[in-house]
């Protein structure tokens, strides 16, 4: 069952998706997105660039499968919101769709290698992607659960898996896009 924190995360998510803004997400739009968060990535992080979009080929093929229920190859927001969470944030989908990504975006972040992210490092993704500096930075400090400075590759996951999975609008990973609000 939908939640209000759920659908306007979700939501938010859709919009986002919509690269061409036509209320409808089709498999170019997410290749668009797939093109986006690739830009975090140094230009010649061509393994880390290959497993966003094949996540994000995944995700597509997830929601065209189970999402697009009326057959006409494009998924609504409404079949979006319904699909994510009756299959992709589902155990058997969710690491394949969603933390695939995240784990490409991780290792094409952490430009040092060192295994964690910094402040700069991570505020240059969502940067790339369109979130106010103000936000990221914000979200950064609740992301850091144990105040070292840096987000480690746990934290990153279980931030994503926050936002994905809880419906607590206060929990740290639904800070990832800016604060949740409940007007849905």
């Amino acid at each position: 069952m939908s939640t209000v924190v759920t659908r306007q995360k979700f939501s938010t998510l859709f919009d986002w998706f919509d690269q061409d803004g036509d209320g409808q997400l089709i498999q170019g739009d997410l290749k668009a997105t797939a093109q986006v968060f690739s830009r975090a990535a140094a230009e010649d992080d061509h393994d880390n660039v290959t497993a966003i979009h094949d996540a994000f080929e995944q995700w597509w093929r997830l929601l065209l499968q189970h999402g697009d229920t009326d057959g006409d190859g494009q998924v609504s927001q409404e079949e979006f919101i319904t699909v994510m969470e009756a299959n992709v944030t589902t155990p058997e989908h969710f690491e394949s769709a969603v933390m695939a990504i995240a784990d490409a975006v991780m290792n094409a972040l952490d430009t040092n290698g060192d295994g964690v992210l910094s402040q700069e490092e991570y505020v240059r993704l969502y940067d790339t992607l369109g979130v106010p500096k103000d936000l990221s930075a914000q979200a950064f400090t609740r992301v850091d659960r144990d105040g070292d400075g840096v987000i480690s590759f746990e934290e990153y996951r279980a931030a994503i898996v926050e936002f994905y999975l809880s419906a607590d609008p206060q929990a740290a990973g639904n800070y990832l896009l800016g604060p949740v609000t409940a007007s849905v």
